[in-house]
């Protein structure tokens, strides 16, 4: 008798839990007006994000504008090998490395230290004023940008190019010398969104409670101990969540800039997987190459992204999923 009352019992609790179980449904009619407003959101990301990924069949067939997209002869991994064996890889791979490694190592704490300084600030006016001043380069578009370096940088006409002939450093062009290419570019990176980057770091800050701050200033803390023993522990949760995120971009380097800053005197560190897939598959029409190009890039990126979450995962117990 008490072993079938604990059966009834067990069947019960089951019962009730999976009563309890909310369904797919009666979530999606229970925050209805939430899903209604993110679908335009979903709808633009499944449209030219997914769909697109129809044609990544492109990467193993040899294309024929006559057959389409799916009528080429299937060639499995031979643009793969013919990319891996072509004598500017190892140029690319390296070009791009240096060029994205170089951006974080420099580009990635620039927004936290500013976003540090800036939160040290009590005067709400100047803070305003401050802030406001370093988001505006990021709203420059990336043309113009490139044109105010090439403007600002040349040696002839350029401010800097005037200041490097009054110090005797003579005509020294900045954009054109393979050893000063990558300096201007990540130094120019971190100018433009460097203020616009610090806000998410900002917005992490405005969560630490006051009575923290308090208690630091009773205990006669200076404000180098504030901000290394309350401060910093606050961000770095999402510290670590957008470092995941950028080496899952290692291979990623921006495309405009790079081609638009590219000359023939820099192309030997200018050039990267980014403007020679532009090149391959618009300029020479080599849609299959192009496509294998562009899709060993993100299988190396997704690597680096799949390795670093499991790395922070392991260590700090913080990850993507």
């Amino acid at each position: 008798m008490s072993s079938r009352t604990s059966e009834i019992g067990k069947k019960n609790n089951v019962a009730i839990r999976l009563a309890g179980k909310p369904t797919v449904m009666s979530t999606f009619k229970r925050d209805h007006q939430l899903w209604i407003m993110i679908f335009p959101a979903i709808a633009v990301i499944l449209l030219f994000n997914y769909v697109p990924m129809y044609g990544i069949q492109l990467a193993f067939r040899d294309y024929d504008f006559s057959k389409g997209i799916t009528g080429g002869a299937w060639h499995g991994l031979f643009y793969f090998k013919q990319f891996i064996n072509s004598y500017l890889f190892a140029d690319l791979m390296k070009n791009t490395f240096t060029i994205s490694l170089a951006s974080i190592v420099f580009g990635f704490p620039a927004p936290i230290i500013l976003a540090l300084i800036l939160n040290q600030i009590r005067r709400m006016k100047a803070k305003q004023i401050l802030q406001t001043t370093v988001y505006l380069p990021h709203f420059i578009s990336t043309i113009v940008l490139v044109g105010m370096l090439n403007v600002l940088l040349s040696p002839e006409t350029g401010i800097v190019g005037h200041l490097m002939k009054s110090i005797g450093m003579g005509d020294v062009n900045l954009l054109a010398s393979t050893k000063t290419f990558i300096p201007v570019y990540v130094l120019s990176d971190i100018w433009q969104h460097c203020g616009w980057n610090s806000i998410i770091y900002l917005a992490a800050l405005s969560t630490v409670d006051p009575q923290l701050y308090d208690s630091a200033k009773i205990d006669g803390a200076s404000r180098w101990q504030t901000i290394l023993y309350v401060d910093i522990p606050a961000l770095v949760p999402t510290i670590i969540i957008l470092f995941i995120l950028s080496m899952g971009n290692i291979l990623s380097t921006g495309f405009e800039k790079i081609f638009l800053m590219q000359n023939s005197l820099n192309l030997p560190v200018s050039e990267v997987i980014s403007t020679y897939v532009y090149k391959i598959g618009i300029v020479s029409s080599q849609f299959s190459y192009s496509a294998a190009i562009g899709l060993f890039n993100t299988v190396i990126n997704f690597i680096f992204l799949i390795t670093m979450n499991a790395v922070s995962k392991r260590f700090s117990n913080m990850s993507l999923w």
